[in-house]
């Protein structure tokens, strides 16, 4: 069976104003962030499912038909929908962040349930009992964050700007984890001393945009200014533009963050795709609440060379992306006018429309959907896409 589905919006700062109501042929309102689109049924912001002329929220959908997930889904994951699928718009940074285990979701989130923190707090850190690996594909340019850089890039790095020497002696004494734990709580005046001169002498340039965007000095200076960071409240996270590798994933091309990774999406859109979780534990460059303890416990300070996702073969007209999750698999699917693709999915999937149209068919449903536009498709069913204009489709699953 094949329902139309329709998302949520969420509209945090640092989200723009024009991609997503673009996307989704909304108007969009004057002085407003739209951040991102939720496709799924996290209780922060679940989808809403069309059946008839009755509406009702895919989360009750699903309980009241389970066998829609599939039995896999169900044996593994349980009665709910166990991946979230979203659109985001990074105009300006999001935090330095990563996510727990699924051990560590589970001891935190019963920690915090024992400890009587209401699940809106902003001092509580763990939402759900759940893990959040994740992946992305970039549907722009798109930069980032993402893991510890080899020790010898860290120092060489280092090395080229005097004022972080310090940091540098202090790594070749300290395991990596021990050197990031001194580094999240230092004060104000020992940011100063490794930061102030690196703003000093790099502030013309940037303003006159003569620093390139592989230069962990452009970061900083362009953190400061997109979150209005004054040199007398330095933020720890700046350092890590020094410690992380800097990502330029082109348009079509992804990344995949296992749990523990810390990384921190800086400009582009993106397509995400990762388990059903909001847990997120913050490393700074953000106003909302960093818990250092719990970040030191979760975070893997491993080095990390970046594995980018491939796009997806131009040839190859249903293709799904290669990552290690359990929990969610990425589909694409092209098409051009007159191209019909026989399909059948194992599990429940999303389904939504990034650019042209084209009839959706099963045994029992027909729909015509655009750009912006998704569909619930429930485990085991075949269909039919017919493309009316050129474009292409994503469809989350299991793998």
């Amino acid at each position: 069976m094949i329902y139309k589905l329709t998302g949520a919006l969420q509209h945090y700062v640092w989200g723009g104003q024009n991609y997503i109501p673009q996307l989704l042929n909304i108007p969009s309102k004057e002085n407003q962030h739209y951040a991102e689109w939720w496709l799924g049924t996290h209780s922060s912001a679940p989808s809403v499912i069309e059946i008839g002329d009755k509406s009702l929220s895919l989360t009750e959908f699903l309980q009241q038909n389970p066998t829609a997930l599939g039995e896999k889904s169900r044996e593994i994951f349980g009665e709910g929908l166990p991946y979230l699928l979203k659109i985001l718009d990074v105009a300006k940074p999001l935090s330095i962040q990563l996510h727990p285990t699924k051990r560590q979701a589970e001891i935190g989130f019963a920690k915090e349930n024992a400890a009587g923190i209401d699940l809106k707090d902003p001092k509580r850190t763990y939402k759900d009992n759940n893990h959040k690996p994740e992946m992305m594909i970039a549907l722009s340019d798109f930069w980032l964050l993402h893991g510890f850089k080899k020790k010898e890039k860290i120092f060489a790095t280092l090395a080229e700007r005097s004022s972080l020497a310090p940091l540098a002696e202090k790594l070749r004494n300290q395991d990596c984890h021990s050197f990031y734990a001194d580094v999240m709580q230092a004060d104000q005046t020992q940011l100063s001393q490794w930061l102030a001169p690196i703003i000093k002498q790099n502030h013309e340039a940037y303003a006159a945009n003569k620093l390139g965007l592989e230069n962990p000095d452009y970061w900083l200076l362009y953190s400061m200014e997109a979150m209005d960071i004054s040199p007398e409240k330095l933020d720890a996270g700046l350092v890590c533009f020094y410690l992380f590798n800097i990502v330029h994933l082109k348009k079509g091309e992804g990344i995949y963050q296992e749990a523990g990774i810390p990384h921190a999406y800086l400009r582009g859109q993106n397509i995400e795709l990762m388990a059903c979780s909001d847990n997120v534990i913050r490393g700074g460059l953000t106003p909302k609440y960093v818990d250092i303890p719990e970040l030191l416990n979760v975070v893997d300070c491993h080095e990390v060379e970046p594995q980018i996702i491939p796009t997806a073969p131009h040839d190859v007209r249903v293709f799904t992306y290669s990552t290690p999750a359990k929990d969610f698999a990425l589909q694409n699917i092209q098409y051009e006018c007159g191209e019909t693709h026989p399909l059948k999915i194992q599990s429940a999937g999303i389904l939504m429309v990034m650019k042209g149209q084209f009839n959706l068919r099963s045994e029992t449903t027909a729909l015509s959907l655009k750009q912006g536009e998704s569909a619930f498709i429930t485990s085991g069913s075949s269909y039919e896409i017919e493309g009316l204009s050129e474009g292409y489709a994503v469809v989350a699953k299991l793998p």
